[in-house]
Order: structure tokens, then sequence, then C-alpha cells
């Protein structure tokens, strides 16, 4: 038997890592044939979504009063762009906010006043340049240095009743100068000095608290100065310069409301909704970043117009299902969204959100990212965006195979007025920070991913603008996203089979790269811990054959009828569970080998008396609890009877989210355990698992079968 699982290693898993080593140059695809992806491909303008950066965050600016009162720039842009694009459904949706109103800069300037008389820094100059909180005022004080503001170096300084001028976090220097006394304070700083000095992060105060007293203390005001500017001003008050300067500040809070904006492209039945986009256009009201992210709002914009375009004209069939688009706050227009729209949008199959998507790639070292959904969300979205942005990382770069062909460039994506460069993509394991931890929130449970650019050398800064951004970025993953919503929206039997096929493919490709790690955890292994580094290694290719399962079985979906796929999404299953059992014989084999440089015996696998314990205990989902709504479980828990919780602390830090995710009913929580650390540095300790999991079954949740 051995030999046999053996053969199925090599002869199954050996050509795929060969066409990874030397991907073939003369074959390209898509799920969508050629003549749809052509329409998608030629009507996708990366200059109209660049356009919309401009109109909408060409430039951080200063908001009028009555901006707050009424609609904000971004969402009318988008609302009126949607109603001349003639996409469905166009509105603007206002819900309250959680909080009354918000800051407001109206100005903030420092003048040098003594000896000379200069402008120093102001909010007309650049938004950046006057902190988010500060408050009112008018003030002529001495400025003095404190070095970089840490609490030992203001003391020394004696601040009372002066301006604190420092290097480093301003948040930093002004709670320490204004607890002692200071009137405000200047901070010279910069994310990322070494490329470029101009630029300034971005900046907030609040109330905070004296540590002696308890005493809540309000904001003063802060001034930010680049590294540039701010090398002149430094040196002058380090040699002793004595400088006298005035302070005007002047502030607001002013009333406002989320604006949410949303459309959507009807399918034949416009009650199944295939993808719900989404893309956060503000964070915030102050900072108005081009990348992050109206680059992200700009490419679904245009993703709404290509599609709707394309459907209307009649040159793409109308889909099966519906598309939805989103636009509004991060985070706090994504939630109350989703929770007032859920029982609409409860069985959307999938998200894809746009966050920081326009980077110019080259200018930035930059790579586009596909954030892949936790394995609590297992799911076919992940390998349909894969498929396109592979087909456009593959075919826009010149390979030595085809330097003699007019065409060295296969399959060319370029904006008139953009960057002509290569694609560079990567393909990751999930990261949050963005609305599509929404939808993929336990009681939500719409499988997302994320697109987004990284590094972003501008990333949270004053030179987050549009000169930042690419045409042709913004044209390709436009593209991507179009295809894959398509792809989605219209897939039929066929396609969920061409699916499946894609999956169980690169299934292999990622179980052949977790093999690679699991044998690293046995290289680093030595006689004392053998066992344990072979029942994580183990525990990891276990994992993810669990995962590769369950994303097969997310295809469903997408069939008319199950039993038409069922016998095929079988056979692929047991295909990858063929090549796991292969994995863990090669593994099994691999520690044998180690154990005899080692000198000592072979291992095998044993489990400790509290593994034992959760590999018996199987929860499952109480019917309520299945899809129950955003923020629902945190109800649950706040409801449960404290003096029973309290039974079953939870002392480490753990992925309660994805823990709940992860219940199943089949999944014991010892192998809730191993799907958790598949997914992560380190090992989630197990008794905290099983006090979580207690903790749910207490708030009405789950309970054990």
């Amino acid at each position: 038997m051995r030999k046999t699982v053996f053969s199925i290693l090599v002869a199954f898993f050996a050509v795929p890592l060969f066409a990874t080593a030397q991907y073939t140059p003369w074959y390209y695809w898509t799920f969508l044939p050629e003549e749809q992806m052509d329409e998608i491909i030629g009507e996708t303008s990366g200059e109209t979504a660049y356009s919309t950066i401009m109109e909408t965050g060409g430039y951080t600016r200063n908001r009028k009063p009555e901006e707050y009162r009424t609609t904000f720039r971004e969402s009318e842009y988008i609302y009126e762009k949607l109603k001349w694009y003639g996409v469905p459904g166009a509105k603007i949706v206002r819900m309250p906010a959680a909080a009354d109103s918000t800051w407001n800069g109206i100005r903030g300037d420092l003048w040098e006043v003594s000896p000379r008389r200069q402008k120093l820094v102001s909010y007309t100059d650049n938004v950046f340049q006057l902190t988010q909180g500060s408050n009112s005022a008018d003030v002529v004080a001495e400025l003095v240095w404190v070095g970089s503001g840490s609490e030992e170096e203001v003391r020394r300084a004696e601040v009372e009743g002066k301006i604190a001028v420092g290097h480093g976090h301003v948040t930093q220097i002004h709670n320490n100068a204004v607890l002692m006394g200071a009137e405000g304070v200047v901070a010279i700083s910069t994310s990322r000095n070494y490329i470029d000095p101009l630029q300034i992060p971005e900046g907030r105060l609040r109330a905070f608290t004296d540590p002696e007293t308890d005493e809540r203390i309000e904001p003063g005001f802060a001034f930010q100065m680049n590294i540039r500017e701010g090398q002149y001003l430094r040196a002058r008050l380090m040699r002793g310069e004595k400088i006298i300067a005035r302070a005007q500040v002047e502030t607001s809070m002013e009333p406002f409301e989320l604006q949410n904006v949303e459309a959507h492209i009807p399918g034949k039945d416009p009650d199944e909704i295939a993808v719900i986009f989404s893309a956060h256009i503000f964070e915030g009201l102050v900072k108005q970043g081009a990348n992050d992210n109206k680059s992200g709002g700009a490419a679904t914009l245009e993703v709404a117009r290509v599609l709707n375009t394309l459907i209307e004209e009649g040159r793409l069939p109308r889909p099966r299902r519906t598309i939805k688009f989103w636009w509004g706050p991060e985070f706090a227009g994504s939630r109350p969204w989703v929770a007032e729209n859920f029982e609409d949008i409860k069985y959307a199959y999938s998200n894809i959100n746009m966050d920081m998507v326009g980077e110019w790639l080259s200018l930035h070292n930059a790579y586009f990212c596909l954030m892949r959904t936790t394995f609590g969300n297992a799911h076919y979205i992940n390998d349909v965006v894969e498929n396109y942005y592979r087909f456009v990382g593959e075919g826009n770069r010149e390979r030595i195979q085809n330097r003699r062909d007019f065409d060295r460039i296969p399959h060319r994506i370029v904006a008139p007025f953009g960057a002509d460069e290569p694609f560079h993509y990567s393909i990751e394991t999930h990261y949050g920070a963005s609305d599509h931890v929404v939808f993929n929130d336990f009681g939500v449970q719409i499988p997302g991913v994320m697109m987004i650019a990284w590094p972003d050398l501008w990333y949270h800064t004053s030179g987050d603008l549009v000169d930042k951004a690419d045409p042709t970025q913004l044209k390709r993953a436009a593209v991507i996203a179009a295809a894959s919503a398509y792809t989605i929206a219209n897939a039929d039997d066929e396609m969920a089979i061409k699916i499946a096929g894609e999956i169980s493919s690169n299934a292999t490709r990622r179980l052949g790269h977790q093999l690679v790690i699991a044998m690293e955890k046995i290289n680093h292994a030595n006689a004392g811990n053998l066992h344990d580094r072979y029942k994580e290694a183990v525990s990891l290719i276990e994992a993810h054959i669990i995962n590769e399962k369950a994303t097969l079985e997310s295809v469903y979906e997408l069939a008319s009828e199950k039993d038409k796929i069922s016998a095929h999404i079988g056979s692929l299953k047991r295909t990858v569970a063929k090549i796991g059992e292969a994995h863990l014989e090669a593994l099994e084999s691999h520690m044998t080998a180690k154990a005899g440089r080692l000198g000592t015996e072979p291992v095998s696998i044993t489990l400790s008396e509290l593994e034992e314990k959760a590999d018996g205990i199987v929860p499952a989902l109480v019917p309520e609890a299945v899809k129950m709504g955003p923020n629902r479980l945190r109800q649950y828990m706040s409801e449960a009877p404290e003096e029973e919780l309290d039974k079953f602390p939870v002392v480490s830090r753990i992925n309660t989210t994805e823990i709940a995710r992860l219940i199943n009913g089949n999944h014991s929580v010892y192998t809730i355990r191993k799907l958790l650390d598949a997914q992560q540095e380190g090992s989630t300790e197990l008794n905290d698992i099983l006090n979580y999991v207690e903790r749910l079954r207490i708030a009405g949740v789950v309970e054990f079968k």
C-alpha cells in the first residue's frame, strides 16, 4: 500500500510542480471564453477610474460645513455616475452615525513672530498639518525642543505655557506635553523618510487620562511638519535660538450622517445574489487618500459601468444571478448596511472587497495581492479570482521563449495613458482590516476576499495623492473583478465543473507547498521534540486536506441540481484525499529518516489527555445561530449568565471569530485547533478553545453532538 500511495504522489504531484516552475508560455486560460474576456478587457477604462480618483480624492481638502449637512462629494459623485451609466438601483442610503458629530478643521496657522516674521505651518497648505482632534486656540508662546517627546524629555524641557516641538509620533508628544502644561505641540515626523521627506503621517488627538489623577484631559492643538521643512526649525531650537510663535486654530464639531451608496445589476433571478462588491470611499471624513481608498471605489464604479454596459448592449448575456455594489465609510458604514439589509443579502454567495487597488506597482515596489478567505469560510471565490489574477499576471510579461514572437506580451492589458509594465501579483492567506471582515463575520458568513496592493509607500500620509495611482493598474484590477463576478453570476453546471477542476488542481499545488513546510518542521526537530514536531507536521497536512475538500463542496451552490455534479465533486475530493494520504506517507518516511539521523526510534503520534478530551467533543450550531446576523454573537454572549461564563476563562489571545466559523457539527474541538493553527504562526492553547466552546454552549449558540 505504501508503494502504491507513493506512486500517486510522484505521478500526480510532480506535474503541477513542473507546471508551476516552468509555466507553459503558449497556453493561458480563463473560466470565461475568449470572446467574453475580449469584451470585458476592451470596455474597461483605467483612465475613467483614474478620473474618478481625481474627482473624489485628487487631493486632501478641507470640507465646507454645508457638506456635512447635505451630501459628501464622494457619495454625490458615485451616485451621479451610476445614474449616468444607467446602473439599476442607484441610491444613497442615509443612516445615523454612531457619533452625533465629527471633528472639522477650519483654520490652523503657526506663524513665527520673533525673531523673524514667517509662516511655519498652515492648514491651508495641507490639511495634514493640523492634526485631527485639535481644539481651537489663539496663543503666542515660545517654541521649545522636546526631542522624541518622551515623558523624561518633556519634563526636562519645562514646557508649561509653551509650544513643544519634537520629532516622533504626534500623539505621544502631544499627550506628554499637554499633561505638563504645554499649550500645544508641533510634531516633525514621517512614515518613511527614505522614500519621501515631504510626507506627513495621518495623526489624531483624543481626550486622554492623567495616569496619576485619572483626570480626563482634553486635547490642546497639534501641528505636523514634514522632515524636510522641520529640520530647519529643529536645528534652530537645538542651537538655543529663542523663537516666539503665534498659533491660531479654529475647529468645530459638525453633525453628520452615514452615506452608503448602492446599486445592482439584476440577474435573471433578481433575488439570487452572486457577488456583493464592497469599497469604502471614506476612512473618516478628514483623510481622503487617493489610493486608500478612493482607488477601490473608483475601480468598483468602473466594474459596475463595464458589466452594465456589456449586458445592456447584449455583448454579454444577462447573468443568472444578481451582482450588488456598495460604497461607503469603512466599517462605520458597511456594518450597519449589512445589518440593515441582512435578510435580503444573507444567502449571497460571495463578497469581493476592493481596497487600495490603484497603486502604481513599480512606484510602490508593490504586489497586487489577493487575500483569501479563512478555513471557516472555505469557498470557491478564492480560486475563481486567482484564475484571473494568474491570467493577467502571466499574460502581461515577456518570457525568453516569446522573445522572437511579434506579440511578445501574449495578453497585453495596458491603459493608453498608464504604465506599461509587468503585473506583479501574489495570492496570500487571509488578512482582515477592511470591509470584507464584515461579510466574513461569523453571523453573516458571506465568504469575502480582498484585492489590495501592498506595500503602499504613501499609506495613510499626506502623500497619498492621485499621482501615485496608475490607470493600467486600475484597468487590470477592474478586469479581474468584473470577470470574476460575471463568472460566478452566470455559472451553470458546466461552469461549476470547470471551477471544481481548477480548485482540485490548485489544491495539488497548495498541498505540495504545505508538505515542504511540514518537512521543515521535522528538519528542525531534535530527539527530545521529534514527536511534537511530527504531530504538528501531520496536523498541518490534515488541516489543509479538510480545507481543500470543503472548498470543493462549496461549488455545489452553483449547480442547478446537486446530483448533477455530485459524482464529479466526490471524485475530486477523493483525489485530494489520495494526494493528502501520499503526503502523509512521505512525511512519515521523512520522520523515520530524521529519527535515524538523530540516533533514536521513529515515533508514533499519541494524544495527551486534554487532546483526547477535545477530540471527543463535536460542537454544532443550534439552528438559530446559523446565519444569525452581524453582531448577534456578541449579543448572545452578553446575555449569558456571567457566573456561568466565568467558570470557563479564556486567558490567551485566540481567534474567537474563526473558532465560531469552524463549528459545523463535523469538526471536533481538537480538529478545530488543527484548522486554527494551520492558518497562523504558533499554536493555540487547546484549553482556551475548549473553554470558549463551552462559553458558546452556555450562551445558547452551540450544542454538543
